[in-house]
Protein backbone atom coordinates (compact mmCIF):
# COMPACT_ATOMS: atom_id res chain seq x y z
CA UNK A 1 0.00 0.00 0.00
CA UNK A 2 1.75 3.48 -0.88
CA UNK A 3 1.31 5.89 1.51
CA UNK A 4 3.26 8.86 2.33
CA UNK A 5 4.79 10.30 5.44
CA UNK A 6 4.47 13.94 6.81
CA UNK A 7 7.39 15.29 8.44
CA UNK A 8 6.03 14.60 11.99
CA UNK A 9 5.99 11.32 11.18
CA UNK A 10 9.48 11.39 9.85
CA UNK A 11 10.56 13.28 13.07
CA UNK A 12 8.79 10.29 15.57
CA UNK A 13 10.28 7.44 13.29
CA UNK A 14 14.24 9.14 13.69
CA UNK A 15 13.45 9.72 16.95
CA UNK A 16 12.54 6.06 17.71
CA UNK A 17 15.63 4.86 15.19
CA UNK A 18 18.32 7.18 16.80
CA UNK A 19 19.91 4.98 20.15
CA UNK A 20 19.70 7.62 23.14
CA UNK A 21 22.47 9.79 24.35
CA UNK A 22 22.99 9.04 27.62
CA UNK A 23 25.95 7.08 30.12
CA UNK A 24 25.89 4.46 31.42
CA UNK A 25 27.72 6.06 34.41
CA UNK A 26 26.01 5.13 37.56
CA UNK A 27 26.64 8.75 39.92
CA UNK A 28 27.89 7.76 43.53
CA UNK A 29 25.39 8.04 46.46
CA UNK A 30 25.49 10.01 49.48
CA UNK A 31 28.58 9.39 51.89
CA UNK A 32 27.69 7.31 54.50
CA UNK A 33 31.11 7.04 56.56
CA UNK A 34 33.57 9.11 56.82
CA UNK A 35 37.16 9.64 54.73
CA UNK A 36 40.02 9.72 55.55
CA UNK A 37 42.85 10.41 52.76
CA UNK A 38 46.38 9.56 54.34
CA UNK A 39 49.55 10.67 54.04
CA UNK A 40 49.14 12.34 51.13
CA UNK A 41 50.53 16.44 48.95
CA UNK A 42 47.80 18.45 50.04
CA UNK A 43 47.36 21.54 47.69
CA UNK A 44 45.45 23.37 50.00
CA UNK A 45 45.41 26.78 47.57
CA UNK A 46 44.08 28.88 50.39
CA UNK A 47 47.18 27.23 52.61
CA UNK A 48 50.26 26.40 50.30
CA UNK A 49 51.37 22.83 50.14
CA UNK A 50 51.46 20.76 52.88
CA UNK A 51 53.63 17.33 52.57
CA UNK A 52 52.39 14.15 54.50
CA UNK A 53 49.53 15.61 55.47
CA UNK A 54 46.00 13.36 55.87
CA UNK A 55 42.38 14.99 54.96
CA UNK A 56 39.01 13.63 56.76
CA UNK A 57 35.70 14.09 54.59
CA UNK A 58 32.56 13.96 56.82
CA UNK A 59 29.29 13.96 55.80
CA UNK A 60 30.11 15.33 52.60
CA UNK A 61 32.51 18.01 54.31
CA UNK A 62 36.21 18.56 55.02
CA UNK A 63 36.14 17.77 58.73
CA UNK A 64 39.79 18.01 59.72
CA UNK A 65 42.92 18.45 57.91
CA UNK A 66 46.63 17.99 59.54
CA UNK A 67 48.99 14.88 60.70
CA UNK A 68 48.46 11.42 61.59
CA UNK A 69 44.60 11.98 61.94
CA UNK A 70 42.64 9.17 63.08
CA UNK A 71 39.29 7.62 60.86
CA UNK A 72 36.22 7.46 62.62
CA UNK A 73 34.64 4.48 64.09
CA UNK A 74 33.62 2.64 60.39
CA UNK A 75 35.32 4.80 58.51
CA UNK A 76 37.18 4.45 55.31
CA UNK A 77 41.36 4.76 55.32
CA UNK A 78 42.81 5.38 52.06
CA UNK A 79 46.59 5.57 51.68
CA UNK A 80 47.91 8.04 49.34
CA UNK A 81 51.77 8.17 50.17
CA UNK A 82 53.39 10.18 46.96
CA UNK A 83 49.94 11.13 45.85
CA UNK A 84 49.02 14.81 45.34
CA UNK A 85 45.39 15.95 46.68
CA UNK A 86 43.57 19.00 44.56
CA UNK A 87 40.25 20.71 45.52
CA UNK A 88 38.24 19.49 42.41
CA UNK A 89 38.64 21.78 39.40
CA UNK A 90 36.21 24.73 38.33
CA UNK A 91 35.68 25.45 34.63
CA UNK A 92 33.81 28.63 34.06
CA UNK A 93 32.10 29.66 30.80
CA UNK A 94 31.13 26.73 28.66
CA UNK A 95 28.09 24.49 27.47
CA UNK A 96 28.94 21.06 28.51
CA UNK A 97 25.66 19.40 29.49
CA UNK A 98 23.86 21.42 27.05
CA UNK A 99 25.00 20.17 23.24
CA UNK A 100 26.31 16.43 22.88
CA UNK A 101 26.62 16.79 19.44
CA UNK A 102 27.13 19.23 17.44
CA UNK A 103 26.48 18.22 14.05
CA UNK A 104 23.41 17.03 15.60
CA UNK A 105 20.49 19.50 16.15
CA UNK A 106 18.82 18.09 18.26
CA UNK A 107 21.11 17.38 20.56
CA UNK A 108 21.97 20.75 20.96
CA UNK A 109 20.19 23.09 23.40
CA UNK A 110 22.46 25.71 23.76
CA UNK A 111 20.41 28.96 22.66
CA UNK A 112 17.22 30.52 22.17
CA UNK A 113 16.27 32.27 19.04
CA UNK A 114 15.36 35.14 20.44
CA UNK A 115 17.93 37.74 21.37
CA UNK A 116 16.91 39.12 24.68
CA UNK A 117 16.71 36.56 27.55
CA UNK A 118 17.87 37.54 30.76
CA UNK A 119 15.11 34.98 32.15
CA UNK A 120 16.54 31.89 30.55
CA UNK A 121 18.09 29.99 32.55
CA UNK A 122 21.42 27.11 32.01
CA UNK A 123 20.76 24.75 34.16
CA UNK A 124 17.46 23.18 32.95
CA UNK A 125 18.98 22.55 29.65
CA UNK A 126 21.56 20.45 31.65
CA UNK A 127 21.48 17.10 30.79
CA UNK A 128 23.23 15.30 33.85
CA UNK A 129 23.77 11.90 31.89
CA UNK A 130 25.21 13.61 28.44
CA UNK A 131 28.61 11.62 27.55
CA UNK A 132 30.82 14.09 27.14
CA UNK A 133 30.52 14.80 30.81
CA UNK A 134 32.65 12.16 32.15
CA UNK A 135 35.14 12.55 29.70
CA UNK A 136 35.84 16.44 30.64
CA UNK A 137 35.19 15.03 34.45
CA UNK A 138 38.00 12.38 34.54
CA UNK A 139 40.64 15.18 34.11
CA UNK A 140 39.98 16.69 37.22
CA UNK A 141 37.25 19.07 36.64
CA UNK A 142 34.53 18.65 39.58
CA UNK A 143 32.24 21.70 38.48
CA UNK A 144 31.34 23.68 35.36
CA UNK A 145 29.62 26.76 35.29
CA UNK A 146 27.26 26.29 32.19
CA UNK A 147 25.65 29.37 30.10
CA UNK A 148 23.17 29.90 27.34
CA UNK A 149 24.51 31.17 24.24
CA UNK A 150 22.68 34.20 22.26
CA UNK A 151 23.14 36.98 19.95
CA UNK A 152 22.78 40.19 23.02
CA UNK A 153 21.04 39.17 26.47
CA UNK A 154 21.99 35.68 26.35
CA UNK A 155 20.51 34.28 29.94
CA UNK A 156 21.41 33.47 33.11
CA UNK A 157 24.65 30.64 34.26
CA UNK A 158 24.77 27.94 36.78
CA UNK A 159 27.17 26.45 38.93
CA UNK A 160 26.95 22.66 38.27
CA UNK A 161 28.87 19.66 39.50
CA UNK A 162 29.76 17.27 37.47
CA UNK A 163 28.24 13.84 38.93
CA UNK A 164 24.44 13.60 39.28
CA UNK A 165 21.28 12.16 38.10
CA UNK A 166 19.42 15.15 37.14
CA UNK A 167 19.60 18.83 36.54
CA UNK A 168 18.17 19.05 39.46
CA UNK A 169 21.02 17.06 41.43
CA UNK A 170 23.73 18.90 39.43
CA UNK A 171 22.73 22.48 40.58
CA UNK A 172 25.48 23.80 43.22
CA UNK A 173 23.99 27.34 42.36
CA UNK A 174 21.59 28.71 40.10
CA UNK A 175 21.78 31.85 38.31
CA UNK A 176 25.25 33.17 38.86
CA UNK A 177 25.17 35.38 36.15
CA UNK A 178 23.74 37.77 33.34
CA UNK A 179 25.46 36.66 30.47
CA UNK A 180 25.92 39.76 27.87
CA UNK A 181 27.35 38.24 23.86
CA UNK A 182 28.83 42.38 23.53
CA UNK A 183 28.81 43.92 20.39
CA UNK A 184 31.15 44.24 17.59
CA UNK A 185 34.26 46.66 17.86
CA UNK A 186 36.21 45.87 14.89
CA UNK A 187 35.70 47.64 11.50
CA UNK A 188 37.85 45.10 9.92
CA UNK A 189 36.34 43.93 7.05
CA UNK A 190 36.74 39.31 6.86
CA UNK A 191 35.72 37.00 4.44
CA UNK A 192 32.68 35.79 6.09
CA UNK A 193 32.01 39.89 7.01
CA UNK A 194 33.09 41.78 3.55
CA UNK A 195 31.28 44.95 4.57
CA UNK A 196 33.31 48.58 4.02
CA UNK A 197 34.51 49.72 7.59
CA UNK A 198 32.28 52.56 7.50
CA UNK A 199 29.36 50.23 7.25
CA UNK A 200 30.77 47.85 10.00
CA UNK A 201 31.12 51.27 12.02
CA UNK A 202 27.64 51.82 11.51
CA UNK A 203 26.53 48.69 12.67
CA UNK A 204 28.50 48.51 15.56
CA UNK A 205 26.88 51.48 16.82
CA UNK A 206 23.50 50.87 15.58
CA UNK A 207 24.13 47.15 17.83
CA UNK A 208 25.50 48.94 21.31
CA UNK A 209 23.02 51.54 20.95
CA UNK A 210 20.23 48.47 20.76
CA UNK A 211 22.41 46.66 24.05
CA UNK A 212 22.00 50.29 25.49
CA UNK A 213 18.25 50.71 24.65
CA UNK A 214 17.32 47.47 26.19
CA UNK A 215 19.10 47.74 29.38
CA UNK A 216 17.30 51.62 29.47
CA UNK A 217 14.03 49.37 29.20
CA UNK A 218 14.75 47.07 31.76
CA UNK A 219 15.80 49.55 34.20
CA UNK A 220 12.68 51.61 33.50
CA UNK A 221 10.73 48.33 34.06
CA UNK A 222 12.36 47.88 37.44
CA UNK A 223 12.04 51.30 38.52
CA UNK A 224 8.31 51.18 37.85
CA UNK A 225 7.99 48.16 39.88
CA UNK A 226 9.16 49.82 42.91
CA UNK A 227 7.23 51.91 42.45
CA UNK A 228 4.41 49.68 42.01
CA UNK A 229 3.21 50.74 38.58
CA UNK A 230 3.57 47.10 36.89
CA UNK A 231 0.15 45.46 36.48
CA UNK A 232 1.31 43.06 33.85
CA UNK A 233 4.89 41.37 34.84
CA UNK A 234 7.33 40.64 32.24
CA UNK A 235 9.67 37.63 33.04
CA UNK A 236 12.58 39.09 31.12
CA UNK A 237 12.39 42.38 33.07
CA UNK A 238 11.68 40.66 36.12
CA UNK A 239 15.13 38.86 35.99
CA UNK A 240 16.72 41.81 35.72
CA UNK A 241 16.08 42.86 39.38
CA UNK A 242 18.16 41.03 40.87
CA UNK A 243 20.67 42.64 37.88
CA UNK A 244 20.51 46.17 38.66
CA UNK A 245 20.49 45.34 42.47
CA UNK A 246 23.87 44.50 42.26
CA UNK A 247 22.68 40.47 43.38
CA UNK A 248 23.29 39.10 40.20
CA UNK A 249 26.63 39.40 37.83
CA UNK A 250 26.99 40.33 34.40
CA UNK A 251 29.18 38.23 32.91
CA UNK A 252 30.34 40.18 29.24
CA UNK A 253 31.84 37.85 26.64
CA UNK A 254 33.81 40.56 25.50
CA UNK A 255 37.33 40.12 23.14
CA UNK A 256 38.20 43.29 21.93
CA UNK A 257 39.80 46.36 24.30
CA UNK A 258 37.39 48.46 22.52
CA UNK A 259 34.45 45.75 24.10
CA UNK A 260 36.06 46.11 27.25
CA UNK A 261 35.83 49.59 27.77
CA UNK A 262 32.40 49.29 26.99
CA UNK A 263 31.24 47.35 29.08
CA UNK A 264 32.89 48.93 32.03
CA UNK A 265 31.28 51.93 30.60
CA UNK A 266 27.92 50.34 30.91
CA UNK A 267 28.92 49.02 34.20
CA UNK A 268 29.35 52.27 35.56
CA UNK A 269 26.56 53.88 34.18
CA UNK A 270 24.22 50.88 36.06
CA UNK A 271 26.27 50.18 38.76
CA UNK A 272 26.57 46.30 37.63
CA UNK A 273 28.76 43.95 38.87
CA UNK A 274 30.82 43.20 35.98
CA UNK A 275 33.04 40.42 35.00
CA UNK A 276 34.76 40.10 31.48
CA UNK A 277 34.45 36.73 29.79
CA UNK A 278 36.68 35.95 27.04
CA UNK A 279 39.00 38.81 27.60
CA UNK A 280 41.69 38.57 24.78
CA UNK A 281 42.78 42.05 25.17
CA UNK A 282 42.48 41.95 28.97
CA UNK A 283 45.93 42.62 29.33
CA UNK A 284 45.98 45.80 27.10
CA UNK A 285 43.61 47.20 30.22
CA UNK A 286 44.63 45.09 33.17
CA UNK A 287 45.44 48.42 35.16
CA UNK A 288 41.94 49.96 34.47
CA UNK A 289 40.48 46.53 35.52
CA UNK A 290 42.45 46.49 38.43
CA UNK A 291 41.23 49.62 39.49
CA UNK A 292 37.66 49.06 39.09
CA UNK A 293 38.21 45.55 40.71
CA UNK A 294 36.53 43.86 37.32
CA UNK A 295 37.61 39.80 36.94
CA UNK A 296 38.64 38.14 33.61
CA UNK A 297 37.39 34.94 32.54
CA UNK A 298 39.83 34.29 30.53
CA UNK A 299 39.18 32.04 27.59
CA UNK A 300 42.62 31.66 25.58
CA UNK A 301 45.23 30.36 27.28
CA UNK A 302 45.88 27.92 23.95
CA UNK A 303 45.69 30.77 21.97
CA UNK A 304 47.38 32.30 18.59
CA UNK A 305 48.11 36.04 18.14
CA UNK A 306 45.41 37.83 16.74
CA UNK A 307 47.04 41.26 14.96
CA UNK A 308 49.93 40.70 13.21
CA UNK A 309 51.96 42.75 14.94
CA UNK A 310 51.40 40.74 18.87
CA UNK A 311 53.52 38.27 19.77
CA UNK A 312 53.39 34.59 19.16
CA UNK A 313 53.57 33.86 23.20
CA UNK A 314 50.88 37.05 23.57
CA UNK A 315 47.72 34.22 24.70
CA UNK A 316 49.84 32.38 26.60
CA UNK A 317 51.59 35.11 28.74
CA UNK A 318 48.61 37.05 29.63
CA UNK A 319 47.41 35.20 32.84
CA UNK A 320 51.06 36.17 34.30
CA UNK A 321 50.42 39.93 33.22
CA UNK A 322 47.10 39.85 34.85
CA UNK A 323 48.24 38.46 37.89
CA UNK A 324 51.16 41.11 37.96
CA UNK A 325 48.63 44.01 37.62
CA UNK A 326 46.33 42.62 40.33
CA UNK A 327 43.08 41.42 38.58
CA UNK A 328 41.55 38.60 39.92
CA UNK A 329 41.15 36.25 36.73
CA UNK A 330 40.60 32.62 36.23
CA UNK A 331 41.03 30.52 33.47
CA UNK A 332 38.43 29.04 30.93
CA UNK A 333 38.84 26.72 27.78
CA UNK A 334 36.73 25.98 24.86
CA UNK A 335 32.66 25.85 24.65
CA UNK A 336 32.42 22.49 26.41
CA UNK A 337 33.95 19.20 25.70
CA UNK A 338 37.81 20.94 25.26
CA UNK A 339 37.32 22.04 29.25
CA UNK A 340 38.46 18.86 29.57
CA UNK A 341 42.30 20.54 28.90
CA UNK A 342 41.93 23.63 31.67
CA UNK A 343 44.18 22.21 33.75
CA UNK A 344 46.89 21.89 31.08
CA UNK A 345 46.17 25.26 29.99
CA UNK A 346 46.85 26.81 33.76
CA UNK A 347 50.07 24.50 33.41
CA UNK A 348 50.87 26.48 30.24
CA UNK A 349 50.15 30.30 31.87
CA UNK A 350 53.43 28.31 34.55
CA UNK A 351 55.78 28.35 31.23
CA UNK A 352 54.94 31.70 30.35
CA UNK A 353 55.93 33.34 33.59
CA UNK A 354 52.83 32.86 35.87
CA UNK A 355 53.11 32.00 39.22
CA UNK A 356 52.17 27.87 40.51
CA UNK A 357 49.85 28.89 42.85
CA UNK A 358 48.60 31.29 41.03
CA UNK A 359 47.96 28.99 38.20
CA UNK A 360 46.31 26.45 40.33
CA UNK A 361 43.88 29.25 41.90
CA UNK A 362 42.73 30.71 38.63
CA UNK A 363 40.85 26.47 38.04
CA UNK A 364 39.97 26.28 41.59
CA UNK A 365 39.71 29.19 44.34
CA UNK A 366 39.69 32.23 41.61
CA UNK A 367 36.89 30.69 39.44
CA UNK A 368 35.07 29.87 42.98
CA UNK A 369 35.47 33.77 44.25
CA UNK A 370 33.79 34.72 40.58
CA UNK A 371 30.94 32.07 40.69
CA UNK A 372 30.29 33.13 44.58
CA UNK A 373 31.28 30.26 45.56
CA UNK A 374 34.61 30.51 47.41
CA UNK A 375 32.83 30.22 50.94
CA UNK A 376 32.18 26.39 49.75
CA UNK A 377 34.33 25.38 46.79
CA UNK A 378 37.97 26.03 45.67
CA UNK A 379 40.47 25.32 48.37
CA UNK A 380 40.96 22.56 51.32
CA UNK A 381 39.81 24.17 54.14
CA UNK A 382 38.15 22.64 57.04
CA UNK A 383 34.47 23.16 56.31
CA UNK A 384 34.46 23.56 53.01
CA UNK A 385 32.81 21.09 50.58
CA UNK A 386 34.66 17.31 50.58
CA UNK A 387 35.10 17.66 46.97
CA UNK A 388 38.78 16.64 46.19
CA UNK A 389 40.81 15.31 43.26
CA UNK A 390 44.06 12.70 43.53
CA UNK A 391 46.37 12.98 40.97
CA UNK A 392 49.35 10.38 40.53
CA UNK A 393 51.45 13.69 39.76
CA UNK A 394 51.69 17.71 38.95
CA UNK A 395 47.50 18.20 37.79
CA UNK A 396 48.69 20.97 35.73
CA UNK A 397 51.27 18.96 34.10
CA UNK A 398 50.20 17.08 31.28
CA UNK A 399 53.07 14.50 31.30
CA UNK A 400 52.44 13.23 35.05
CA UNK A 401 48.93 14.46 35.42
CA UNK A 402 47.16 11.15 35.91
CA UNK A 403 43.71 11.41 38.02
CA UNK A 404 42.95 8.23 40.03
CA UNK A 405 40.30 9.45 42.46
CA UNK A 406 37.20 12.07 43.06
CA UNK A 407 35.06 12.60 46.05
CA UNK A 408 32.49 14.86 44.94
CA UNK A 409 30.58 16.21 48.39
CA UNK A 410 32.55 12.74 50.17
CA UNK A 411 31.00 10.74 47.56
CA UNK A 412 33.40 8.20 45.47
CA UNK A 413 33.27 9.41 41.91
CA UNK A 414 33.42 6.78 38.91
CA UNK A 415 36.28 8.46 36.58
CA UNK A 416 35.37 5.88 33.75
CA UNK A 417 34.16 7.67 30.56
CA UNK A 418 33.13 6.08 26.86
CA UNK A 419 37.01 6.76 25.51
CA UNK A 420 38.18 4.75 28.08
CA UNK A 421 35.95 2.19 27.61
CA UNK A 422 36.88 2.13 23.80
CA UNK A 423 40.72 2.21 24.17
CA UNK A 424 39.97 -1.14 26.81
CA UNK A 425 37.88 -2.74 23.81
CA UNK A 426 40.36 -2.10 21.17
CA UNK A 427 43.59 -2.81 23.00
CA UNK A 428 42.12 -6.18 23.87
CA UNK A 429 41.56 -6.75 19.92
CA UNK A 430 45.25 -5.74 18.96
CA UNK A 431 46.87 -8.14 22.01
CA UNK A 432 45.14 -11.01 20.16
Amino acid sequence: MNFKMNSLSLLCVAAFATPALATSIVPAAAQQGAVLLNDATLHTVSNGVMESTDLLIVDGKIAAIGKDLAAPAGGTVVELQGKHVYPGLIALANQLGLVEIEAVRATDDTREVTDTNPDVRAQVAYDAQSDVIPTVRSNGISYSLVFPAGSLLMGQSSLMQLDAWSWQDATVKAGVALHINWPNASVLSSPWNPKKPEELAKQNAEDLQKLYDTMAQAKAYVDAKKAGAIKALDSRWEAMIPVFSGERAVFAHAEDARQIRQAIALADKYQLKLTIVGGRDSWRVADELAARKVPVIFGSPFGIPERDDEAVDTAYATPAKLAKAGVTFALAIGSYWDSRNLAFGAGQAVAFGLDKEQALAAVTLNAAKIAGVDDKLGSLEVGKAGTVVVSEGDILDYRSSKISQMWIDGRAVDLNNKQKDLHQKYQQRYSR
